[in-house]
């Protein structure tokens, strides 16, 4: 059975994560499906502007792997290091109820699914290690 693929990206500002609220009430990283023709990193510089105003340069793939969104619709999210292109003004667009700039140690207090979370981590321990 083939699932529909949506495309997140991790995006650290000052050492903080920045995430979505989507109409469920969940935190989730910013990006989504991609249009017809458009590979990955296409996508995920059309969905930061659109989603955020805000322009990113898309680095490594960091983690693939298949979500429950909701009992029984199921999703493979494939998640990608970003980096801010530009300045960082981010305006909210009507697809999402809030965003914000979380610090990464204290991502389990809010309602973010475990694989986002595993992403930020897994971004943060190598973008660290290397600069």
């Amino acid at each position: 059975m083939s699932h529909p693929v949506s495309i997140k990206g991790v995006l650290l500002v000052n050492g903080r994560v920045v995430l979505v609220m989507n109409p469920r009430r969940e935190w989730e990283l910013p990006g989504g499906r991609a249009e017809a023709g458009e590979g990955h990193a296409q996508t995920l510089l059309r969905e930061f502007k659109e989603e955020l105003s805000v322009e990113v340069t898309i680095a490594d793939a960091i983690d693939s792997y298949l979500f429950e969104v909701v009992p029984g619709r199921h999703v493979f999210i494939v998640t990608y290091g970003c980096r801010v292109a530009g300045e960082f003004g981010p305006q909210l667009s009507d697809e999402h109820t809030a965003h914000c700039l979380w610090p990464i140690e204290r991502l389990s207090e809010l309602k973010l699914p475990a694989g986002y979370r595993r992403s930020v981590e897994k971004w943060a321990a190598l973008i660290g290690s290397s600069g």
